[in-house]
């Protein structure tokens, strides 16, 4: 299913962060419905048509939210997304309108433009207007490299969520080609790996081929412009949905949330490699033999810096712009 996809290079826009670290973690704007809350984001409905996603600077880790924030990080997740966004929009569409706050503003009516401009503070730099779109109970992962929960199931089984693989593969090892294992989409707790064929019972073979094929095309369209960047997306997590009948790229795209991102200068199979995403706070956990359930831990501020850090560095690597 390999496909050698090209992006088209696109002038960048710089999204503008706030100044300074003002951590969010919970938005309230009363105002406004609010329609969907996750671990990270806070969906609010704009009218019949669009949504505003927030995303605030909350962190899950093993599918437990921690108690403490990461400065920046949802401004990162949204700039990032911004950006992957405008770039593969030759590819597919997406629910993506703009993150531009004053854009943003001009874009809805005077009564919510109101509304939105008296929560700015929380809402500049982390704030997307997007289509509302029936959402696929489904998440798409696909799979470039052998790495994390891949790379435990192929140890034991020689398979990655019943996908056979060669043997003698070696931990991080580029995978012979591109994998799709998806997942079902949990509200809360874990999601939990499916096969291909359960996917299609629950949203039909045609649109699971569809979403498969599409979530591979992505996948290997923006590895390739990665690696250009000097960053390897060793995986990554979509989400797909429908604005009149038309599937379409939702939530968010390709970040260090939803991504392990390697750096390319250091790649060495055969052991685990230091990334940009969350990674890095998915094995400080794992030092402390937390049991992954609530109550999170508490983080210490050297973890949460250096979590911030790597973050921001993932954003400069991939856009060239800089918090």
């Amino acid at each position: 299913m390999a496909r050698d996809t090209k992006i088209k290079s696109r002038p960048v826009t710089v999204i503008k962060f706030m100044p300074k670290p003002n951590v969010v973690l919970t938005t309230d704007i009363r105002e406004l419905e609010r329609v969907g809350q996750g671990k990270v984001r806070d969906i609010y409905k704009i009218d019949r048509d669009y949504l505003l996603i927030v995303t605030t600077d909350r962190i899950s880790a093993f599918d437990v939210i921690m108690s403490d924030g990461i400065p920046f990080k949802g401004q990162v997740l949204t700039a990032i997304s911004t950006f992957w966004f405008r770039l593969i929009r030759d590819i597919t569409g997406s629910h993506f309108v703009s993150s531009d706050f004053a854009e943003i503003c001009r874009l809805t009516d005077k009564k919510t433009a109101d509304i939105l401009k008296k929560y700015e503070s929380q809402l500049v730099g982390r704030s997307m207007l997007v289509k509302s779109a029936k959402v696929f109970p489904v998440e798409c992962i696909v799979r470039g490299y052998l790495a994390g929960s891949g790379w435990k199931d192929y140890s034991k089984t020689g398979s990655v969520s019943g996908v056979k693989l060669p043997a003698r593969l070696k931990e991080s090892d580029r995978l012979p080609q591109t994998i799709f294992t998806p997942s079902t989409k949990a509200t809360s707790g874990h999601d939990e790996n499916i096969s291909f064929e359960q996917m299609a019972n629950i949203i039909s073979e045609p649109a699971a081929k569809e979403l498969r094929d599409r979530s591979i095309k992505v996948y290997e369209a923006a590895h390739k412009y990665a690696l250009t960047k000097g960053i390897i997306i060793c995986d990554t997590k979509f989400e797909w949905g429908t604005v009149n009948n038309e599937i379409i790229l939702v939530d968010e795209a390709l970040t260090p949330d939803s991504s392990r991102f390697w750096p390319a200068d250091s790649y060495a199979p055969g052991k685990g490699q230091p990334s940009f995403d969350k990674q890095f706070l998915r094995d400080y956990l794992e030092s402390i033999n937390w049991n992954k359930t609530p109550p999170p831990p508490k983080l210490p501020e050297e973890i949460i810096n250096k979590t911030s850090a790597k973050y921001a560095e993932a954003y400069k690597k991939i856009t060239g712009n800089t918090i």
